[in-house]
């Protein structure tokens, strides 16, 4: 079976706090023939797992790793790479991705009124504006 997973198939498979529905979701995702894992995914699951279930940045980020080294995962691998990192310095993951994917859609400069994510963006290479900032 080829499949799109949902956030909560990550969850189930990772957090454990429901045997019955972690051993189903392990099972398809032991299973698939081809995983697809949208961007969006990834973002919800990150935001979840240290939301709600307070996991720290390094083992959020060792689960997506260990996630897409799978041959059956199917993700945007340079995407994915700038959420991680994102999430490796401290920040948003989501923030990461957004900052990579509004390069490659054509915009220059990564804007935002969060003054943490606009530092580790700029400290990635990027161009930044803080909005609402004096000077903006």
């Amino acid at each position: 079976m080829r499949v799109t997973v949902d956030t909560n198939i990550l969850v189930r498979a990772t957090v454990g706090d429901d045997p019955e529905q972690e051993r189903i979701a392990a099972e398809l995702l032991r299973t698939a023939e081809l995983i697809a894992v949208p961007l969006v995914v990834l973002c919800e699951f990150v935001w979840v797992t240290r939301h709600a279930y307070r996991r720290g940045h390094m083992e959020i980020g060792e689960a997506i790793r260990e996630l897409v080294a799978s041959p059956v995962v199917r993700v945007d691998r340079p995407a994915v790479e700038a959420g991680l990192a994102m999430l490796a310095a401290g920040g948003d993951f989501a923030d990461g991705v957004i900052a990579f994917e509004g390069r490659r859609l054509g915009g220059e400069v990564f804007a935002s009124f969060d003054r943490a994510a606009i530092q580790l963006v700029t400290d990635a290479g990027s161009e930044t504006l803080l909005v609402g900032s004096p000077g903006s």
